[in-house]
């Protein structure tokens, strides 16, 4: 299901209006977001568009904004800058401020993340900030206008392409980006970061991200964003950037206790989201997990589905049993991994089934042990991983309660 999206509007430095989105969760808000497109893009580029939508379905309402100049916003192109745009983002940081709840996380893609490191330390309420593409240097954006700079020192402006598209750049602009340097910045931001980046990214070089990854201090992580361009123009790509970040993210949120179901201790608690027809939250603990079913299902595929949880417990208890037994007896295994499928399959083809009439479910196991093992011990873990407490409950007789809540 897609985010719940309103289109507002809020004066930016210059006091022309802005343009923007505010995508939200279908609950109550955990934290919000701030996104900064690429230069010269927009609001609605697909990078923009579905990286939102997958912090907006993690619970994170994000505001992404056109600057001045560009978009559905006021304003002339021309007469911005990178400072410009650095003052929008703490504009955008103040309307949310004044009218929801002040940003927490900071995401900006190319240029757009450049402006981010700069007017983070300007948003206090912020405590982790993410680059995507993103250049070290702001006078990075010069190489993409070329040799028409040469046009814009001699007249004061002229008529560039960027991307195809033609755009008036005037000599402040040129001066702006010059005069700006993030490594300071940077180092002394005091906010959580997120470098990611492709190694095939051909419009900033991913060398730009080791500058910016080098200069800041912890925390601070890096994720690659192969095989994605530069644009995250596969929406596979874009999505995978988002879950990403929303995953790492939700370490940094100042989450109130109330924002947040708690289970009993001892007990599992799943519980409706409502962004989709079958999205959960699954509650154990300080754990939260999500369950969905796949799109042919009719689900989000925002998480594994019931089938999918009850083959993960079977291979997990199977490979904690097998690593429990290793230990114990001294035997040489490296790593155990397990595979599993499930299906359901007709009685009458079962073999070694008692029942024979209608279907019944078949988990398949295939179970890989790493290690110098001879025979021997390969052959007694096989015959242990039968003795997983999931696998015996699984073949054992179960009693199910079932009553309705208070």
């Amino acid at each position: 299901m897609a985010p719940n999206t309103q289109a507002i509007k809020f004066p930016g430095a210059s006091g022309a209006l802005l343009s923007a989105r505010l995508d939200a969760p279908a609950e109550s808000p955990l934290a919000y977001a701030l996104f900064a497109h690429c230069f010269t893009c927009s609001k609605e580029s697909k990078a923009a568009t579905v990286i939102s939508a997958a912090l907006a379905e993690r619970g994170v309402a994000v505001l992404r904004f056109d600057f001045t100049g560009l978009g559905g916003s006021e304003g002339e192109f021309a007469n911005t800058n990178f400072s410009s745009n650095v003052a929008d983002l703490v504009a955008a940081a103040d309307h949310l401020r004044k009218s929801y709840r002040a940003p927490e996380i900071m995401i900006g893609h190319s240029l757009g993340g450049t402006a981010v490191l700069a007017a983070a330390p300007d948003v206090p309420e912020c405590t982790a900030v993410a680059t995507i593409g993103s250049p070290f240097d702001p006078g990075h954006v010069l190489g993409l206008i070329g040799d028409s700079t040469q046009a814009v020192e001699r007249d004061g402006e002229a008529q560039v392409q960027i991307g195809g598209r033609a755009f008036r750049i005037k000599k402040q602009f040129l001066e702006d980006v010059r005069g700006h340097k993030v490594a300071e910045i940077v180092a002394r931001m005091g906010k959580a970061l997120m470098v990611m980046h492709s190694p095939r990214d051909t419009i900033v070089d991913i060398h730009n991200a080791t500058k910016i990854f080098m200069a800041a201090k912890h925390p601070k992580s890096f994720v690659s964003l192969d095989p994605a361009d530069h644009l995250l123009s596969e929406r596979e790509d874009a999505l995978y950037a988002g879950r990403v970040l929303a995953a790492w993210a939700e370490r940094y949120l100042q989450m109130r206790p109330q924002d947040l179901p708690a289970a009993p201790p001892g007990k599992v608690l799943v519980r409706e989201t409502r962004e989709g027809k079958f999205t959960n939250q699954v509650i154990v603990g300080r754990h939260l997990i999500r369950a969905d079913e796949p799109l042919a299902a009719g689900g989000l595929d925002s998480g594994p589905s019931p089938y999918d949880l009850l083959c993960a417990a079977l291979g997990a208890c199977t490979a904690m049993t097998l690593r429990s037994y290793a230990d114990l007896k001294g035997i040489p295994l490296e790593r155990v991994s397990v595979e599993l499928a499930h299906e359901k399959i007709h009685a009458i083809d079962c073999a070694e089934c008692e029942t024979k009439e209608g279907k019944i479910d078949r988990i398949e196991r295939l179970i890989g042990l790493e290690g110098a093992l001879d025979p021997a011990q390969r052959q007694r873990l096989l015959e242990i991983a039968d003795k997983c407490p999931v696998h015996r409950t699984l073949h054992s007789e179960v009693v199910i309660t079932t009553r309705l809540a208070d």
